[in-house]
Formats: C-alpha cells, structure tokens, sequence
C-alpha cells in the first residue's frame, strides 16, 4: 500500500493513493484532490455518477485514520472551481478531522480566503521546512528540494506484445518530486522520466518503483 522512500535524511511513504506521508513532520502532503469537480460537471450536463462525489473524503478519512497526522498540507488545487454544494461536504470533513489542515495556492484555488479561514484553514503561496520547498507548480530553488504538484504526472509501460499501460506516478528528480493527483476523475499528463529520474507507479493499492 505504501512505499518508504528517504529525501534529505527525511522519511516518506508514498501511498497508492496518491498522498505522501513525511514521518519526522507527522504531516500528510496531498496535491490536486480537485474537490467539487464533479458536482461543478454535473451542472453543466456531464454525466458523472452522484457517487463520485463522496469516494475524495471517504478516502481522506482512511489516510487520517491510517496515518493520524498533526497536520495535512494540500500542495494546491484543493477545490476545482468556485463554491458549490460540495463545500458543505468539505465543511463537514473539516468538522470531523483533528489534524491541522495547510493549503498552498494552487491555481484553481480561486474560493475567497475568508472561507478557508473561517474553518481554521491556513493558505500560503508556498512554504519552506527542513530544505523542502512545498509549492504547486514545479518550482527550482537552489538549496531546496521541491515537493509539488500541479502537473498530475504519468508514465507509459510497455511489456510483451506491445502491450501498453498508462499509470500515475511520484516523479522524482535530483531536487524535485511530483506528486500525482488524488481527486477522481482528474485526468493525468504523460512525462518521459531520464536516467537520472526515479518513478513510482501506482498500481491499484501499491506503489512501484519502475
């Protein structure tokens, strides 16, 4: 279900659902849950199932449940679009969870800062910790190794018979991982990793260095 990966003399597990848990910081990192997507869908004639909408905080709650963080830092996009009737969902999850919640802008964070406040939410632009840059985009610095999303990464497999797969993935760089998108129904952009790159696939409930 998970897989123990170590930066900068830090200890992480990445989770087949697309969250990271960084030990030392008791801190749950997730980007790009996207909530709201799929009511915002729905609205405009999409023919998603109702279901969906719920599948994003019952897996929030195992993760909380699995991990008991002090804190969850979402890397950006936590909401897709502006407020609807699933904020009052988010309401709820926020009433129920005991950790601390941080959200880093992402650029579909566009529901006014007064909301998120009003829940005890603290939102930043990006945050920097124990030489970790923690940002949506993909961001260099010198002297920090960047934990980001955004980009929703994948890779494409190929095995005998010209079979193909296309899997999300943590994508790590000599100074960068990005995390894959933990929403439903996000979608996902395809990288082609160097040599110098290392790739976790997920693979239904675990993660895979390829």
């Amino acid at each position: 279900m998970s897989y123990p990966l170590k930066l900068k003399d830090q200890n992480f597990q990445l989770h087949a659902s697309g969250a990271v848990f960084w030990k030392e910081k008791s801190c749950l990192l997730i980007s790009d849950v996207h909530l709201g997507k799929v009511t915002h869908f729905r609205k405009f004639g999409a023919a998603l199932p109702r279901h969906a909408v719920h599948k994003n905080y019952l897996l929030l709650d195992r993760l909380v449940s699995y991990y008991q963080p002090f804190e969850i830092c979402f890397l950006g996009d936590l909401f897709h679009s502006s407020l609807n009737k699933e904020w009052v969902l988010f309401e709820n999850w926020m009433a129920r969870t005991p950790s601390k919640i941080t959200l880093i802008t992402g650029n579909h964070d566009i529901i006014a800062p007064e909301k998120f406040e009003s829940l005890g939410v603290e939102q930043f632009e990006e945050l920097t910790t124990e030489n970790f840059l923690l940002t949506h985009h993909p961001e260099t610095r010198n002297g920090y190794y960047n934990l980001c999303g955004h980009i929703h990464p994948a890779v494409r497999l190929q095995g005998a018979g010209r079979q193909r797969l296309k899997l999300p993935c943590f994508f790590k760089t000599e100074d960068q991982m990005i995390l894959p998108a933990f929403g439903e129904f996000t979608g996902s952009y395809t990288l082609k990793p160097s040599d110098k790159d290392e790739v976790y696939v997920i693979a239904g409930e675990e993660v895979i260095k390829v």
